[in-house]
């Protein structure tokens, strides 16, 4: 790893002020989308055959997001700005951390039981993260200059690379972080009830589906 850097302006590139702004923006599309997103899922109604498994399916990718999302924060820990951690989840992909976001946000989608609603969270889910991802490349490549060209030249953006795996023999802990990290993480869960309570609602009759996908 890189040693730690100062977090300046950098004429050319996004600066950590930027960052922040564009963060904030990425939470505001994130809840407005998401709203979207659970009006128009409240007019789907899943093919009955799948619906459970895909809702199986969709949990165990809740799981998965929360249990990847810990995991990578053992080796972040809240260094992302001030140094390039390339072991363990980032050796595989510089953006393990988003990564394992789209398979949550498959999973969230997927409790409707429509793979297909599924499907869009996840690229909904991208659209708004290829922004910051781009904003936060900028900034890191700024500011490390050809460590971070070189680490991005070897390791994918977002789909992992297995062949690139190496790890580091100790990792400092920032117990806090991981903590904040697991809690963010188990959010996802809340998709459970919330889309139970859609599909109750449906079946009283407050409202009916207009389309039905797989």
């Amino acid at each position: 790893m890189s040693p730690l850097l100062p977090h300046d302006l950098h004429p050319g590139g996004a600066s950590a002020p930027d960052l922040a702004r564009v963060q904030r923006w990425r939470k505001l599309f994130i809840l407005v989308g998401l709203f979207a997103l659970i009006t128009w899922t409240a007019l789907v109604e899943p093919t009955p055959v799948l619906e459970h498994p895909v809702e199986h399916l969709g949990l165990i990718a809740i799981m998965l997001c929360v249990i990847g999302r810990a995991w990578c924060s053992l080796y972040i820990g809240g260094r992302k700005k001030q140094e390039i951690v390339s072991a363990g989840p980032y050796s595989l992909c510089r953006n393990p951390l988003y990564l394992f976001s789209f398979i949550g946000a498959f999973g969230i989608g997927a409790q409707t039981g429509s793979a297909t609603v599924g499907l869009g969270f996840a690229l909904a889910c991208w659209i708004v993260f290829r922004t910051v991802v781009g904003r936060e490349e900028a900034y890191l490549s700024e500011t490390f200059g050809e460590v971070y060209d070189d680490y991005r030249r070897r390791t994918p953006r977002f789909w992992p690379d297995l062949r690139a795996w190496r790890d580091e023999p100790e990792l400092s802990v920032r117990p806090a972080f991981f903590l904040r990290t697991v809690r963010d993480g188990l959010v996802f869960l809340l998709a459970m009830p919330v889309f139970e309570s859609l599909e109750r609602l449906q079946q009283i009759g407050w409202f009916d589906a207009v389309l039905r996908l797989p």
